[in-house]
């Protein structure tokens, strides 16, 4: 006949079930911080407890501060929106306001810093390579770069490069490029809009590229309109 088995009171045996699960779940503990603290007594006297409770602390600090930085993260994003979507804003307003194509294009290379970017051009391809010309701020770049930046239909794109040819002398120091194609006339050249920063990372994030992209179309309606030519 079978031993009987002991008897175990209820508190006794809802102690050890509790033992029993944190042994064997000890990983999802120790990621629970709010499990954690309610394991914590009012008052600790032990060393191990101390040190627990050391630990628990350490955790919800680091948790916290994790929280606050990502916190900051979106509200300095949602900040940075705010100045592009402003500065396109003022940009528009501006190329309206210009009374000759020489003063839009001076608008366009001017507005580099509210769009975030320490260099602007606008780049037009033509034979005989990259060079500048009689405008400041505007570029010939040779036949073919448009499309090999942008592709064959490509409307704008974000690069870590090339800032030397798009945005000559000093343009190679810029980490981050942005270019947009310029849709001028049916028969003319292609060309591009092309913004640089010294800072890797300044043109990341949907949001941004619409802004620019938005900037890009109304310069080239601005340019189409001072030069007279037809709607594309």
């Amino acid at each position: 006949m079978s031993e009987q088995a002991k008897s175990v009171e209820p508190a006794q045996a809802a102690a050890n079930a509790v033992k029993a699960y944190i042994r064997m779940n000890r990983g999802k503990l120790s990621a629970d911080g709010e499990l954690l603290a309610l394991l914590l007594p009012d008052r600790a006297d032990l060393g191990e407890v101390r040190d627990f409770q050391r630990f628990v602390i350490d955790r919800l600090t680091a948790e916290n501060a994790a929280l606050k930085a990502e916190r900051d993260g979106l509200r300095g994003s949602q900040t940075a929106s705010v100045l592009m979507g402003e500065g396109v804003r003022r940009f528009v307003l501006d190329l309206i306001d210009a009374r000759s194509f020489s003063e839009a294009i001076t608008v366009a290379i001017a507005a580099a810093p509210s769009f975030g970017a320490d260099r602007a051009a606008i780049c037009v391809e033509a034979e005989g390579g990259a060079s500048p010309t009689r405008t400041e701020g505007v570029r010939l770049i040779p036949p073919g770069t448009t499309e090999a930046v942008l592709g064959r239909d490509g409307m704008g794109a974000i690069l870590s490069g090339g800032g030397e040819l798009l945005l000559g002398g000093g343009g190679g120091e810029c980490r981050s490029l942005a270019a947009f194609r310029l849709k001028i006339g049916r028969e003319a050249p292609a060309a591009l809009f092309v913004l640089g920063a010294l800072a890797p990372g300044a043109f990341e994030g949907e949001e941004t590229a619409v802004d620019l992209r938005y900037a890009a179309r109304a310069l080239e309606r601005a340019i189409r309109a001072w030069l007279d030519l037809p709607k594309i």
